[in-house]
């Protein structure tokens, strides 16, 4: 795996545990901006919000840069945004340094996933997205306490310093490591608005993105509400709670690479499979949230198969569509978008019919997930070797190079693998 795609995992981290902070903080940051526990919330919302429909149009006006200097400008205007955190005097300028943060993080993750295509041969692409999106998971393995427990012994103020300090760190390691790609066909994977445009009139691919919705908000109904469910329903002391918490990010990390190694060669199934075990997870703690063993038990399940479908979904997204940096971004805000879902909609029903609706309503969002499925299962069925619209719509210029110095027979080889996959 080259070194350039854990570099890529490591500016990830950096943003994600930037998105994560203010959950682990919201006493101490209501205090200091003088404002409530529901409006630092609103600060989470708006973090999401900005990367779901802002990160797009900040994708289109760097397509025309180099994809190795984009993700400097977004280190450099994510670096601003957490600065501005730190330094925010109140409740207002907060609101502003969030909403900063959150489109240059969606935008950021976009162009990773489209670098990953191009640094990694096509038959480990799933793997190369797997570990930078080990990025992800591990900033709910590791950002969100350290940033909490720095948070609680320093300041909040603190926690976003160090979340800059990490970034910058991230950055050097980029400008040092990644790889400056060559050109092809007069760009580096990105390539004019028109081309990128292009790829979302295909029907399919809006279908495509409508499962990653579905995936991610059944897993985020359950996460976003475990504290409450755990201590109210299960039992749990509070001081159990972010151990379990640990637990439930370590087995999104083992998740995610188990993931990672199947997603290339069986994308559909490994996504029917993941989706029909988180709903029989979710529906599961749904009814027996109250008895502790099982709780862990099915928690741990949702961790397993939940969020870390991810590099499945990407591999489903960029066969449907392409591997360019606009339609990854638009990926991750429809990723972004099952989130808002899964935390606006789980609230209310939480005040009418109790803190298990989440979980019942993450169910329904799984079995939704599965009804997206059914066109690609019925090519399945149909014995179709490649569903339309599997490739890329355009072979990146580092695969393009790979794939130029091989023996014939080796191309026609990985040519049958291809159309082997689904």
């Amino acid at each position: 795996m080259p070194r350039a795609v854990y570099l890529l995992a490591l500016g990830i981290f950096a943003m994600v545990t930037s998105e994560f902070v203010v959950a682990g903080l919201m006493p101490q940051m209501a205090d200091g901006l003088d404002a409530t526990i529901p409006e630092i919330g609103y600060l989470i919302t708006a973090f999401a919000a900005a990367m779901a429909f802002g990160g797009p149009f900040l994708t289109i006006a760097l397509l025309k840069m180099r994809q190795k200097s984009a993700l400097i400008v977004l280190f450099g205007v994510f670096l601003a945004g957490n600065v501005l955190a730190a330094l925010a005097p109140d409740y207002r300028t907060m609101l502003v340094a969030r909403v900063i943060t959150g489109v240059a993080s969606q935008a950021f993750f976009g162009v990773s996933i489209s670098m990953c295509t191009q640094l990694t041969r096509p038959e480990v692409r799933g793997r190369a997205i797997a570990v930078a999106l080990n990025g992800l998971m591990l900033g709910t393995l590791l950002g969100l306490p350290i940033s909490t427990v720095i948070g609680e012994h320093l300041g909040w103020r603190a926690a976003f310093w160090a979340i800059t300090g990490l970034t910058v760190i991230a950055a050097l390691a980029t400008l040092a490591g990644v790889p400056r790609m060559e050109r092809a066909d007069g760009d580096d994977g990105g390539g004019d608005l028109r081309q990128e445009l292009g790829a979302f009139r295909n029907p399919r691919l809006w279908l495509t993105l409508t499962t990653s919705t579905f995936v991610i908000g059944a897993t985020f109904s359950a996460f976003s509400y475990l504290n409450p469910i755990l201590t109210e329903v299960t039992g749990f002391s509070t001081g159990t709670v972010p151990l379990l918490l640990i637990a439930y990010g370590a087995a999104t990390v083992i998740g995610n690479t188990v993931v990672g190694r199947f997603a290339d060669k069986h994308t559909v199934p490994v996504l029917l499979t993941g989706l029909l075990l988180n709903l029989a997870f979710l529906a599961g703690f749904a009814v027996f949230a109250q008895l502790s063993v099982a709780a862990v038990v099915l928690m741990m399940g949702i961790g397993l198969v939940g969020v870390t479908m991810n590099p499945a979904l990407v591999t489903r997204v960029q066969r449907t569509g392409n591997a360019r940096p606009l339609v990854n971004t638009v990926h991750s805000s429809f990723i972004t978008l099952g989130i808002i879902i899964a935390t606006s909609v789980g609230g209310p029903a939480i005040d009418t019919f109790g803190l298990r609706a989440p979980l019942w309503i993450g169910a329904a969002l799984a079995a939704l997930g599965l009804v997206t499925l059914l066109p690609d299962l019925k090519r399945l069925r149909n014995g179709r070797s490649t569903p339309a619209g599997t490739t890329p719509a355009r072979t990146t210029p580092a695969a393009t190079a790979v794939d130029q110095q091989k023996p014939a027979t080796e191309t026609t080889a990985e040519t049958a693998k291809e159309c082997a996959r689904v």
